[in-house]
């Protein structure tokens, strides 16, 4: 079925017989609308059937006057006359039926009226010739079919009465035609009434096919219409038409207010010309206008090419589409088609692909451009036998910055370095933001030895000198893991993975290092999965246990405190040292909840000891950032029936480095509790006299590196420890002597001033039986 755009049914290969008549209505179309077109032909056809039947009927009275008689024919004349009268008042009305459905009672009248004008033309064809003999019957049916072929001729549309009057008709001179004994009329009469109504079908199939389809090509003209029409006033379009000479005609408005002039001086002109701008006049075309003058002149079907185009000076982009016009002969005539001014959508276009590809930040390529960067080098070595690299990039220290002065300053920093992370590219690499404050540099060619190392010096050193912002002289530096390809691996995840692998190395050692990827590192890592995977279940396997190691009064050598060490015994890994687990914990977060253990066990343990004997728990920073540290205190402090007074918690200046103004809230939430607060590792950090002003700590920690330095006589620590414990004195704090490992040293700190000591020799670790044991002896602890 071809679809027809108007209401009418769509067009089959062959019309049915039936539907054609009118009996049947197949499918779901709209044949009521068809019927309409059909008998709409009846009103046109009322005065030449009036004539034909007059005309029949002055035959009738000539043969049948004198074996019949006046009267009888007269009569019939009436009878005639109105049963036409009738057939022709429904035929009238159904004039207007071409542009509406036909309905069933308009139906119904017509082929009544049809079956009464039959059975009126019955009368002569039987009553009248069995009076006068078959001579006349074969007059009369003459005349019949006369006017049934008349019918055919004039309203071969609507078949379905001239089928019912030949059938009629046919069957009356028939049967007239045996009873008179006249075989060869009954047989010519069936036989010419059969093949009337096949002709009258497929004279009306022939019709009904034809308006069919006039009416969908008039349809679709009125549509095409329809259509440019709306193109041209509502629309940002234009169409545009050249002759034989590439010259413009047919000048619509839009497409001379798109060329900025008016139609005058456009018609004639050329096209390329128009568009041009003054590349007409040099010849040197951009490619898009030089691909459009190609076709043009090749008589190439083009869609939707993207054009540069210059108008008044200004570069525009247009989006033509044309075909060539050919005549009825195939002869070209010229080209038309339809433009339209993409520009602003061409400019978006390339804001959204650039966006895609580049930080905003930084202006530097982002990771999907990286991504791609490094695919075409790893191409590029595999083809050409040669090595890419890929380094990651991550600033030391640049967290502390963001939370301290605030993320615009943060963004600020983050522009300074992409500006000088160019400064080092060349053609061979390309430098791009991966997020945060993590980059990375794509090296296409690495095969010359010592390329991936000089890069990576190049850019610590250069990254790791002074940045001046808002009054700020900032210090970051940079840590760089690389990966090699293919040597490291054969696609893009594997390299960057591997090198994200020797950057943590490169953390892991502290920063402002360049470490290159090695197999181990895959296998550290692994280790690391499966060690994170075994410290997750670590507390409800009850693996996790804490040992005490003392701390003491350094005059009196009497136990004043503990510091609760943590320790893990696993079942997978056996025995895990502390500085291997705690930074991991850190890392997955999963020292919070350890945290929270650790301080519930402690304060148990403490209530076991004497009252004026302390406990020292050691709080990590991700801890302090918790909304419910405090909580975490008053619960363990209230479940254990610890006092407030006996419970210290002990920082490390790391802490201030990551969301400060957190972390002093809840030291300042614990200090109201009553708990105290000591101040770890003190002097191996940064800024540290600052911290004390900002927070009242009671105790300062000093570092064991410092006291290992005075033992050896190492001026600079025995001046640190001096200054340190005056300034413990001013401010009213105590100070605590770290990793004391013999009587000698244990001298010195009590000379130098501190007024407690912790180290080896006044006691290791131990479990807490061992602790409650030591007060058996009064809590004196003897060497």
């Amino acid at each position: 079925m071809n679809k027809n755009p108007s209401d009418l049914p769509a067009l089959p290969a062959r019309l049915p017989a039936l539907a054609v008549v009118g009996i049947t209505s197949p499918g779901q179309d709209d044949w009521a609308r068809l019927r309409g077109l059909q008998y709409a032909k009846l009103a046109k056809g009322v005065l030449p059937r009036m004539i034909a039947h007059g005309v029949a009927a002055a035959l009738v009275f000539w043969i049948f006057w004198a074996s019949v008689g006046p009267i009888a024919i007269a009569a019939w004349t009436a009878a005639l006359a109105g049963v036409l009268y009738y057939g022709n008042r429904c035929d009238q009305g159904l004039a207007d039926a071409e542009s509406r459905r036909l309905t069933r009672d308009e139906f119904r009248k017509h082929w009544v009226a049809v079956v009464l004008i039959s059975l009126v033309w019955c009368i002569p064809i039987v009553g009248f010739s069995l009076l006068a003999g078959p001579r006349e019957l074969l007059a009369i049916w003459a005349i019949a079919c006369t006017l049934s072929v008349g019918s055919v001729l004039v309203v071969a549309a609507a078949p379905l009465g001239t089928i019912i009057f030949v059938t009629i008709t046919a069957l009356a001179a028939a049967i007239t035609g045996l009873i008179l004994g006249d075989y060869a009329t009954s047989a010519i009469s069936m036989f010419f009434a059969g093949l009337l109504c096949v002709g009258t079908i497929e004279s009306a199939r022939t019709y009904l096919t034809a308006r069919i389809a006039e009416a969908g090509v008039a349809e679709k003209s009125e549509v095409v219409s329809l259509l440019l029409r709306e193109f041209e006033e509502n629309q940002a379009d234009w169409l545009w038409q050249v002759d034989t000479n590439r010259k413009v005609r047919s000048i619509s408005p839009r497409f001379a207010f798109a060329l900025g002039k008016p139609p005058e001086e456009i018609e004639g002109k050329p096209f390329i010309q128009l568009i041009a701008g003054d590349a007409w006049e040099t010849g040197h075309f951009v490619p898009s206008l030089h691909d459009l003058a190609e076709r043009l002149k090749r008589r190439e079907n083009f869609s939707n090419l993207i054009v540069k185009v210059t108008i008044n000076a200004e570069h525009r982009w247009w989006e033509l589409s044309g075909t060539p016009i050919l005549d009825e002969q195939g002869t070209y005539m010229g080209f038309r088609g339809v433009g339209s001014d993409v520009t602003e959508q061409r400019e978006s276009s390339e804001k959204i692909a650039y966006l895609a590809r580049y930080d905003t930040l930084t202006g530097l390529p982002n990771r999907l451009m990286l991504n791609e960067a490094l695919r075409d080098a790893i191409r590029y070595a595999e083809q050409w036998r040669t090595r890419c690299a890929f380094l990651m990039l991550d600033l030391d220290r640049f967290k502390a910055v963001n939370d301290s002065l605030g993320h615009l300053v943060g963004d600020q920093l983050l522009a300074k370095v992409s500006k000088r992370l160019k400064e080092l590219m060349d053609d061979n690499t390309m430098c791009g933001r991966l997020g945060g404050d993590e980059f990375a540099i794509v090296i296409r060619d690495a095969s010359e030895k010592g390329t991936i190392e000089n890069l990576a010096r190049k850019v610590i050193a250069r990254l790791s000198q002074p940045y001046d912002i808002d009054n700020h002289t900032l210090y970051v530096g940079a840590s760089v893991g690389s990966a090699v390809g293919p040597r490291d691996g054969n696609s893009v995840e594997e390299i960057m993975r591997n090198s994200d692998l020797a950057l943590y190395r490169a953390k892991d050692e502290g920063g402002g290092e360049h470490f290159a990827y090695e197999p181990s590192l895959h296998a550290s890592a692994e280790e690391r999965r499966k060690l994170e995977f075994s410290l997750r279940r670590a507390l409800e396997r009850n693996e996790m246990s804490l040992n005490f190691q003392p701390v003491v009064d350094a005059h009196e050598e009497t136990i004043v405190s503990f510091e609760a060490l943590l320790r893990w015994n696993s079942q997978e890994h056996g025995f895990v040292p502390p500085d291997k687990f705690i930074p991991l914990a850190e890392d997955t977060r999963l020292i919070v909840p350890i945290g929270t253990w650790v301080l519930e066990q402690a304060c148990q343990e403490a209530t076991r000891w004497p009252r004026h004997v302390r406990i020292a728990v050691n709080v990590s920073g991700e801890q302090l950032i918790e909304p419910e540290f405090a909580a975490s205190v008053i619960r363990a402090l209230s479940q254990s029936g610890l006092e407030a007074s006996r419970l210290e918690i002990e920082v490390t200046e790391s802490i201030f480095l990551r969301d400060a103004n957190i972390a002093r809230a809840a030291l300042e939430q614990v200090i109201a509790l009553g708990c105290t607060v000591a101040l770890d590792d003190f002097g191996t950090g940064y800024s540290s006299l600052g911290y004390l002003r900002k927070l009242s700590f009671s105790t300062i920690k000093v570092d064991r590196s410092f006291v290992q330095g005075a033992a050896q006589n190492s001026a600079e620590s025995l001046a640190i420890i001096r200054a340190v414990v005056a300034m413990a004195d001013s401010l009213e704090m105590t100070t605590t002597a770290e990793g004391v490992e013999n009587a000698e040293e244990a001298e010195l700190i009590r000379k130098l001033g501190c007024t407690k000591i912790q180290g080896y020799y006044f006691g290791r670790p131990m479990p807490a039986v061992e602790a409650l044991s030591l007060f058996e002896d009064g809590g004196r602890l003897i060497a």
